[in-house]
Formats: C-alpha cells, sequence, structure tokens
C-alpha cells in the first residue's frame, strides 16, 4: 500500500512543489491549508482539506480519519517585515500551531515528521561561512525566533517520546518554479528578489530597489545561497525516505553551498527577459548580513541527496516562464 502523507500548507509556493514531487513517486497525499495565501489551482496532486491548524477539533478528526504514515509542515507565516510589525500573529501561527499539531500528531500515533525551517534561524552569521548546523542560533527577527521555538519543541518531544522523529529542514533562499510552467510563486505582495526582479520586467513594479550597495562583497551587494525549488522539493523527499525507514531525528541545511549576489541576479534576469528596467540604489535594511550561504554537506552525506538545477540562469528562467503565464 502506498504511504499516506498529511502536508500541511501545501497549497503553497514551496508545499504544491512538494505535493507535485509526492504525488509522481506515487505517495497518498492528503493537504491541510487554509488557504490564506495557498492556492486551489496549485495543486496538482492529492486531495485538499480546507482548514486552519488552529482548528484543533477539525486537525484532530482530519489526523484521526486520514491515518498519515508521516507529515511535512509548511503551514506557516514568512515576511520577516510583518513579524516585526505584528509578532503576536507569528508567534500563534508559527509556533502554536505547530505545537497543536505535533502534540495531535505524536497522540494519533504518527511519529514522522518533517519541518519546514528556515536559514533565519542563525540571524547574522559572524564567524563561519559557509554555515553549518551547529552554527550559533541567533535570530535578529520574531520570524526566526517562531521557527527556533518550533524546531525547540521538537527537538524536545523527540528526546521525550523514543517513537517520535523528527527532521528540521533549514532553507536558505528559494527561487524558481516548475519547469512545465504548471505551478509557481503566487504571493499577493512579492518579497523574494527573483520575483521583484520579473515583476519589473513586466512592468507590475516601478523598477527595483536594492537595499545596500556598500556591503563587503565583491560588488557591494548581499550575497545569498539560492536553491531552486525542484531541488528543495528532492530533499523533502529524501527526508520522508529516511524518516519512513527509521532515521533518527536531525536538522539539515538546504542550499548550494555557494551564492550569487543582488546585482548578479538582477543582470541574470535582465538577459533572460530582455528587459532593462530601472534599478535604484536604496540604503541598507537592518540586520541583512552580507554573505549567507549554506554548507549542504550532511545533507548530502547523510541523505545522498544530488541537487539536478544548481545554476542561476535555469532559476531565473523557469521563475520567468511561469510569471509570463500570470
Amino acid at each position: 500500500m502506498n504511504k499516506k502523507i498529511l502536508v500541511t500548507g501545501g497549497a503553497g509556493y514551496i508545499g504544491s512543489h512538494v505535493v507535485k514531487a509526492l504525488g509522481e513517486r506515487g505517495y497518498d497525499v492528503l493537504v491541510f491549508d487554509n488557504l490564506s495565501t495557498g492556492r486551489r489551482d496549485l495543486l496538482l496532486h492529492g486531495t485538499l482539506v480546507v482548514g486552519d491548524l488552529s482548528d484543533l477539533d477539525l486537525t484532530d478528526r482530519t489526523i484521526k480519519e486520514y491515518k498519515p504514515d508521516a507529515a511535512i509542515h509548511f503551514a506557516a507565516s514568512i515576511v520577516v517585515p510583518e513579524s516585526v510589525r505584528d509578532p503576536m500573529k507569528y508567534y500563534r501561527n508559527n509556533t502554536v500551531n505547530t505545537i497543536n499539531l505535533v502534540d495531535l500528531l505524536a497522540g494519533n500515533g504518527v511519529h514522522n515528521f518533517v519541518f519546514s525551517s528556515t536559514a533565519a534561524v542563525y540571524g547574522v552569521p559572524s564567524h563561519q561561512v559557509p554555515v553549518e548546523e551547529h552554527t550559533a542560533l541567533l535570530p535578529i527577527n520574531p520570524y526566526g525566533w517562531t521557527k527556533l521555538m518550533a524546531e525547540r519543541v521538537l527537538h524536545d518531544l523527540s528526546r521525550a517520546r523514543d517513537d517520535f522523529r523528527y527532521v528540521s529542514l533549514r532553507y536558505f533562499n528559494v527561487a524558481g518554479a516548475d519547469p512545465g510552467g504548471r505551478i509557481g510563486q503566487r504571493y499577493p505582495v512579492p518579497t523574494h528578489i527573483i520575483t521583484r526582479c520579473l515583476k519589473a520586467a513586466k512592468g507590475e513594479l516601478d523598477g527595483l530597489g536594492i537595499y545596500g550597495t556598500d556591503y563587503p562583497t565583491p560588488d557591494g551587494t548581499c550575497i545569498r545561497d539560492y536553491i531552486h525549488v525542484n531541488d528543495l522539493a528532492d530533499a523533502h523527499i529524501s527526508t520522508l525516505e529516511y524518516l519512513i525507514e527509521g532515521g533518527k531525528s536531525d536538522v539539515f541545511n538546504c542550499g548550494y553551498g555557494h551564492g550569487s549576489s543582488v546585482r548578479d541576479v538582477v543582470r541574470m534576469t535582465k538577459e533572460v527577459t530582455d528587459v532593462d528596467f530601472q534599478v535604484t540604489e536604496e540604503v541598507r535594511r537592518p540586520g541583512d548580513p552580507p554573505y549567507l550561504v549554506a554548507d549542504p554537506s550532511k545533507l548530502v552525506r547523510e541523505l545522498s541527496w544530488k541537487p539536478r538545477h544548481d545554476d542561476l540562469r535555469y532559476i531565473v528562467e523557469t521563475a520567468w516562464n511561469y510569471e509570463r503565464k500570470l
């Protein structure tokens, strides 16, 4: 019988790509999503239950009726500036709702849990770059703290219960889209740099602002590790299979181990779109680290993860192919 996987937030950007990958591999998928930022039309596989994790009765009933073999948890609020303005929303959704979910899963005998975390738990790494999993965890915004607190809950629960095992995947900068152009990023107010570049190329934004051009990097702009969403989806499949086969609780970084600057992204987007959109130079944003790149060697070594799309042009091209259809 096919394994049954519960995916919370599966109608969102990353979640929908993971649901697609699960469906293509023959998994039975149930998506639980309140559709606050997710979209029905992004679901290419699985069955959708519309609900919120704060609704304990519905969540519990869904788990009892579906009886999943594992759960992958994406449902979260992710906009850093909003987390500063409205921290309680983030603590309720990202931390409290994660507690609600894992408590009900463990109580219903679901022992395998994959958690969507973030490089924001590292804050501004002051020494070791690329960043390894044992780097000091010092978030600089409520978003990062809510994810770190959820990670701590998972760690403590796995120590208290021998039958509960989890993996936390710390994403760096996720980008790109389904190569077939069927699904991609659909946030109402885009905050990701590649999507904002594409919106500027389409004329939907009045140019693009670069925040900080005097960083200690080769071209003065911030450097980030951009990972294609399909490679990230593959990392989730590897993680899921690792847990189902009896793997121990652990944490893994998800990235390529090298980065591209903001100017690199702008230059590549102009080449791919053939649009010379306006770019303005703005002052730095507080808390932006100059250089944030993952060390993914643990994921490669222990889960045999093999990235297939480590190419900035390919990332931008797939995102552009999807963006042009909107």
